[in-house]
């Protein structure tokens, strides 16, 4: 324990031209007292370190001093690659393994460089999770992730609905869409996706399984996405828009189904409307969708469909007389 906090000491120091006691205590989460223990033992080890005493008084390298520590492991090299999303560092787990990359990364700069990582981290940031989604990541998560580094098969509990079932599977990725986590895994001879959530049990087996090469998990998550979309999209409905109806479509409604729609309808009547036919997940879906686009779309199907929207028009024409 103490060896690895006087490296990351020395690597502080190294992408930084001074740190005060104070700093270097809260990045160590130790008392300014070891602090001055720990650099008193660098010292006897032949680390330049010296001290400037005083109010502005600090810690500092003499001379350029650079330690060669600044190579990184699988487990940090992989995680910097995920270290633009902090939510999903973590939820697998990998935080710690992420900061000691991004500092060996500091230490390693060049001097006139070593702002970059701030500047960069003042400048981009990437917000996983949805608006007023409660941010609780799955408990076994971490476990998941464990397995999809090392490759390793796991034997797990699944919930499906009121049921569940045990599962051998070959996780090869994860996803994070939305806020929910979600496993690319192989079950058999089948490609499957599992929400990380619905997992009750998962053991981690010693066994490693041989990955198939041409498997790319952006493109078989975006197939997969796609072929869910339209699943679900099992009603129709017939509309009329206008052209900000039309416009305003693949806002208020899928808009992969809305941009199909309009493309396939045919070209507007002499007002400008375009009919087409609309995929839905269901009539109740439709109906509090397209209540967004108000006098802008008229529905003209189902009947019973269009006798709401005419209800609810009614309701609204009474309220502003």
């Amino acid at each position: 324990m103490r060896a690895a906090r006087l490296i990351k000491l020395m690597l502080l120091l190294q992408s930084r031209p001074s740190m005060t006691g104070t700093e270097l205590a809260r990045h160590l989460e130790v008392s300014e007292r070891t602090v001055s223990r720990d650099v008193l033992a660098l010292s006897e080890a032949g680390v330049p370190v010296y001290a400037d005493r005083g109010r502005t008084g600090g810690y500092r390298l003499i001379g350029g001093y650079r330690t060669r520590l600044t190579g990184l492991g699988r487990a940090e090299a992989e995680a910097l690659f995920l270290s633009g999303v902090p939510s999903a560092l973590r939820d697998m787990g990998l935080a710690d393994a992420a900061s000691a990359a991004r500092l060996k990364v500091s230490a390693a700069l060049l001097p006139e460089l070593s702002d970059a990582p701030a500047s960069a981290a003042q400048r981009f940031h990437l917000d996983a999770p949805g608006w007023w989604q409660p941010h609780d990541p799955p408990p076994l998560l971490p476990a998941l992730a464990d397995a999809v580094w090392d490759d390793r098969r796991v034997t797990a509990r699944y919930r499906r609905r009121e049921t569940e079932a045990e599962r051998e599977l070959e996780p090869y990725g994860l996803v994070l869409k939305a806020g929910v986590w979600y496993v690319a895994a192989r079950a058999g001879d089948d490609f499957r996706v599992y929400r990380a959530d619905r997992f009750t049990a998962v053991t981690v087996g010693a066994e490693r399984f041989r990955r198939t090469g041409d498997f790319d998990l952006p493109g078989f998550w975006e197939e997969r996405a796609a072929q869910f979309a339209r699943s679900i999209l099992r009603d129709r409905v017939e509309l009329r828009l206008s052209p900000e109806g039309a416009r305003l479509l693949p806002h208020v409604t899928d808009p992969v189904a809305a941009r199909e729609a309009l493309a396939e309808a045919g070209p507007p009547d002499e007002l400008g409307r375009t009919t087409l036919t609309l995929p839905v997940e269901t009539q109740e879906v439709a109906y509090a969708q397209l209540l967004g686009l108000g006098p802008e779309a008229e529905v003209l199907g189902p009947p019973e469909l269009r006798e709401r929207f005419a209800r609810a028009a009614a309701r609204s024409a009474g309220l502003y007389r």
